[in-house]
């Protein structure tokens, strides 16, 4: 049974953003672009009440590297388990256990909020999710088909989110994108390897509909096109192309 969320052997499910559902698009843009993007989003969209925020996310995979050696291959379907934080966390500080699902362009996210503690006894097995609810069946279900699940990287960015004027469109520019696969604690500093050149960012769109005409043509007139990019799997090819480098060596 359910603790109170303090405890850190406890999932919570009582979450009001706990079920996603949208496109996401993204894009890779020079410091120029970024300048040029802020600009023209002046009277269309503005930042959300969390403003700047550092994001920790912690990567759970099999010990073979399973979930992002299929991710890369880019199938219409992929999912990946994450644990993630707004700000370094502390031991009885909420994180989100999310699962995330891509298929056919649309992405899927199921997320309860817990503890890292709690996040790890579920993993282990010493404790169930929420004994209700389809978000805990689809964790447990995910647990039980990939077996052992173990930390394997940690993403960490400083993001900014904006949300349209009287619309559905939102969109997040994340720089400093980085990461590291040693220290995987979401209570340790949120320091990490560059993932991007110095000055470049990740801006991603997440859309229930059309993008908006004046977003169109300012992604146009400023060059800004659509990559394919995910921050875990460039972290895992660096990773993989290192230890092959180390060994020929």
């Amino acid at each position: 049974m359910l603790q109170s969320i303090t405890s850190p052997t406890t999932l919570n499910a009582e979450n009001p953003i706990a079920v996603m559902q949208r496109r996401e698009l993204k894009y890779i843009l020079t410091r120029e672009q970024t300048a040029l993007l802020r600009q023209a989003m002046a009277g269309h969209m503005e930042a959300d009440q969390f403003g700047r925020t550092t994001i920790g996310t912690l990567y759970y995979d099999t010990p073979d590297y399973r979930l992002i050696r299929a991710s890369i291959e880019k199938p219409e379907y992929k999912e990946k388990l994450r644990l993630r934080s707004y700000g370094r966390a502390g031991e009885n500080s909420p994180v989100f256990l999310e699962l995330k699902r891509k298929y056919e362009g649309v992405v899927y996210k199921r997320r309860v909020k817990t503890t890292v503690g709690g996040a790890a006894a579920f993993l282990r097995r010493d404790t169930d999710g929420p004994d209700d609810g389809q978000i805990s069946r689809e964790l447990t279900a995910f647990r039980e088909h990939y077996g052992a699940l173990i930390p394997s990287c940690m993403i960490i960015y400083d993001r900014t989110a904006y949300v349209e004027r009287g619309g559905d469109l939102r969109l997040t520019i994340d720089e400093n994108p980085r990461y590291r696969v040693r220290d995987l604690d979401l209570t340790r500093p949120m320091d990490g390897t560059p993932l991007l050149r110095d000055g470049c960012a990740i801006l991603e769109l997440k859309v229930q509909s059309a993008i908006p005409l004046w977003l169109s043509r300012v992604l146009s007139e400023g060059r800004i096109y659509k990559a394919s990019f995910s921050k875990y799997g460039e972290a895992y090819r660096r990773e993989l192309l290192r230890r092959t480098l180390r060994s020929a060596s």
